[in-house]
Order: structure tokens, then C-alpha cells, then sequence
């Protein structure tokens, strides 16, 4: 469980820098008002518990999915494809640098979303500002579906939950800075800092595809049932 915990909130931290591009305009746009600083950061605190609590519904699906996908016995085939998917997901735009500019795609996005939700934007109250943070939660975003394949893993609703709940909370400390201070790093130290969070996908694709081998490595590939389906398997 401990592990749950620990995962969940290391790939928030880590990919946090990321959540800048795509949700840093709707955090910076966030009606915080001139109010005082402890004011701002409940405001802001209500705005991330949103996206929390989206990410941990989310979770709970994910991880409902998860223990029907193990009950089939598929659950190791599962393991090894999203690890698949989770390194092409970084080479395929390395390849296609010069045909996509998913920096410029977000931000137009996330634009368009700020100006359909004015009525929104317009309102400081921490009920608003946490239902700013539920639609920000829905939001297309490459790293939460990272965190989604973590959750499926997990093999639990409630886990699943709790996974993505941390995976949330990693998010805060850098999307909460964002809502009080703007954008709090430089674009060339931004660039420079999320070269990290590719190499850091990778690193959870190839753990994803040994786990889902078996192979017998303690920790990171233990070795569990074939890779084939098992009929009639019975959750005790």
C-alpha cells in the first residue's frame, strides 16, 4: 500500500512541471482577487482539491478496470503493453518534433477553455474555484494517463483512488505556486527541467513491461502466473 502511496506521488512531483504548459494558464487566470495571501492560498487549495478529487474518481474506474482485467487473467499482458505504449508516447513526438508543437496545442487549448468558462473565472468563491478545478481534472493530459496506467495496476477501486489522489497532491506544490506567483520558472529553465519528465516515462514504461514478464527480479519483476488467461478464477 505503502508502494501505492509513494508511486502516485512521485510521478505527480516529477511531472508536475509538465501540468505548467497545459493547466498553468487556468491556474494563472484563476479568480484569486487582491485579497490576502492566506485567502489566495485556500482559493488555490480549493482549486487543486478539485482536480484532486476528479483525478481520484478517475482512479477509481481505472482501478475497477484493473481488477476485472486480473480476474481474466490478462492482468501481465495489460502490464506489458502499457509499457509499450508509455515509451512510444515519448518517441513518437521526439520523431515528430518538427511536425507538432504540443506546447502551442495546449495553450491554445486550455484558451479556448478560459474563455467558455468566463462565468466561471469570474466568480471568487472556494465552491467555484473547486468545481474550476473538476473540469480542470478532465482535461486531455498525456501525464494523467501515465498515472491512469498506474492506477490500473493497482487492482482495486480504492486503490486506484488512492492513487491517483496522490498523484494530485504531487501536482499541488508547483500548480499552487503557479496561482500565487505566475509562472514561477523561466521558459528556458522550464525547457531544461521537463527534458527530465520523458526519461522519467520511459523509466516506468521498461519497470511496466518487467513486471509484466515475470521474470523473477525481486521488486520490479517478481515472478507470477503465465502471461495467459486463467479460467475460472475465484476473488477471495
Amino acid at each position: 500500500m505503502m508502494m501505492t502511496f509513494y508511486s502516485g506521488l512521485l510521478i505527480g512531483l516529477v511531472g508536475s512541471l509538465h501540468c505548467i504548459g497545459m493547466c498553468g494558464p487556468i491556474a494563472i487566470a484563476l479568480p484569486l482577487g487582491r485579497s490576502s495571501m492566506l485567502r489566495r492560498i485556500s482559493g488555490g487549495l480549493a482549486f487543486n482539491l478539485g482536480r484532486t478529487f476528479t483525478y481520484a474518481m478517475m482512479g477509481a474506474l481505472f482501478g475497477l478496470l484493473g481488477e476485472g482485467i486480473r480476474l481474466a487473467g490478462f492482468q501481465q499482458w495489460v502490464s506489458v503493453i502499457t509499457g509499450v505504449l508509455m515509451i512510444l508516447s515519448v518517441l513518437f513526438p521526439a520523431i515528430f518534433r518538427g511536425k507538432w508543437n504540443i506546447g502551442r496545442l495546449a495553450a491554445t487549448y486550455t484558451g479556448k477553455l478560459v474563455s467558455r468558462f468566463r462565468l466561471l473565472f469570474g466568480k471568487n468563491s472556494y465552491s467555484n474555484l473547486f468545481l474550476i478545478g473538476l473540469l480542470n481534472g478532465l482535461l486531455p493530459c498525456g501525464l494523467v494517463y501515465v498515472a491512469l496506467a498506474g492506477a490500473i495496476q493497482t487492482n482495486q477501486s480504492l486503490m486506484g483512488a488512492l492513487f491517483m489522489m496522490m498523484f494530485g497532491l504531487g501536482t499541488l506544490p508547483v500548480m499552487l505556486s503557479v496561482s500565487l506567483i505566475g509562472n514561477i520558472f523561466s521558459s528556458r529553465l522550464r525547457l531544461k527541467l521537463v527534458r527530465i519528465i520523458p526519461v522519467f516515462v520511459v523509466v516506468l514504461g521498461i519497470i511496466f513491461i518487467l513486471r509484466g514478464l515475470s521474470l523473477g527480479i525481486p521488486f520490479i519483476s517478481p515472478m507470477t502466473e503465465m502471461l495467459a488467461p486463467k479460467a475460472g478464477m475465484m476473488h477471495h
